[in-house]
């Protein structure tokens, strides 16, 4: 298969899911916004998820201080940023365009929609609105363009490199969710006992989870209260949670079997040591060494898997 079409195929992947994860994030911030807190510790959440993002810098270019509004337009619509989600949409849509002749016709179709409905969207003003409402929106079109790839394509290699982009990314935003709402924490509601807190705690908790769609599945699995060291284990360690670390790289690991080359064997014995090292961990010992210290070597070893993956299989320097 050409490098260029599976370059195509994998960034349209990951900038759709990237886009779908920008929304989450956004989402729980706005939300937790909303809870009787002091000014300063939502501040700290706002500049938390740009710090987490890798965008601080970017943002204090054009921006003085982190007011919620001023923060989510430049996450959503600001075309200087390249993680906004109008960015993301129209790099996804632009990398199916270029690949036309590789996908379905109803997968190009669902980006090309997509990213001529956000135009209108953010044009007529919906996103100010109702900002819930959209980033519901976002997260839906991120399902179907899914769904319409799994349901329509062919399971070979063009197949496996879209598969693989968006495990890659999600493994990678998952992390990010995670370490942005413990370290946004700042230590101050953890494990605090006064009745204020716990109550905090579990509004807070709970939109985290709601964020990545895990609230329902946090509830089945555990029949208990949300405990944050209980979270961390569902979102990182769980096999079954679609969105766990663990369930990410699994399928990192399996796509990458699929397209494996004569140079990518230091590769997938990079992808499938992290994935033994998910296997194998336990929350309290994860806990025990710092959360913010696991995730942040979490995210090095997948960004470089992601060199890695570019430089045996795509066009090097995307």
């Amino acid at each position: 298969m050409l490098s260029r079409t599976a370059d195509h195929l994998y960034w349209m992947s990951r900038y759709t899911e990237r886009a779908e994860n920008t929304a989450r994030m956004l989402d729980v911030n706005y939300q937790t916004s909303m809870l009787p807190q002091s000014a300063e510790v939502a501040q700290y959440g706002w500049q938390g998820l740009l710090s987490i993002s890798e965008l601080l810098p970017l943002y204090n270019e054009e921006h003085q201080g982190f007011k919620p509004d001023e923060v989510m337009e430049f996450m959503v619509k600001d075309e200087s940023n390249p993680s906004s989600i109008l960015s993301c949409l129209r790099a996804a849509r632009e990398n199916a365009r270029a690949v036309r002749g590789s996908l379905p016709t109803e997968a190009w179709e669902t980006q090309n929609t997509t990213w001529l409905e956000v135009n209108r969207m953010l044009r007529a003003g919906d996103f100010e609105r109702d900002p819930g409402q959209f980033f519901e929106w976002v997260k839906f079109r991120s399902h179907l363009s899914r769904g319409v790839t799994l349901g329509t394509m062919l399971q070979d290699e063009a197949f496996y490199f879209s598969r693989l982009g968006t495990f890659l990314e999600r493994a990678d935003n998952t992390a990010r969710l995670v370490d942005v709402k413990f370290h946004a924490l700042n230590s101050e509601f953890f494990g605090t006992a006064t009745e204020e807190d716990q109550e905090y705690d579990f509004y807070h908790w709970s939109a985290i989870l709601r964020s990545v769609s895990a609230f329902e599945v946090y509830r089945k699995v555990y029949r208990d209260v949300i405990k944050p060291e209980r979270v961390a284990e569902l979102l990182i360690l769980r096999a079954d949670m679609p969105r766990s670390l663990h369930a990410s790289l699994r399928e990192v690991v399996s796509n990458l079997d699929m397209v494996k080359n004569e140079q990518s064997a230091e590769t997938q014995r990079r992808a499938g040591k992290l994935l033994a090292d998910l296997q194998y961990a336990r929350v309290d010992e994860i806990l025990a060494t710092g959360l913010h210290a696991y995730l942040t070597q979490f995210l090095d070893r997948v960004n470089e898997l992601g060199w890695r993956i570019s430089q045996d299989f795509l066009v090097p320097g995307h």
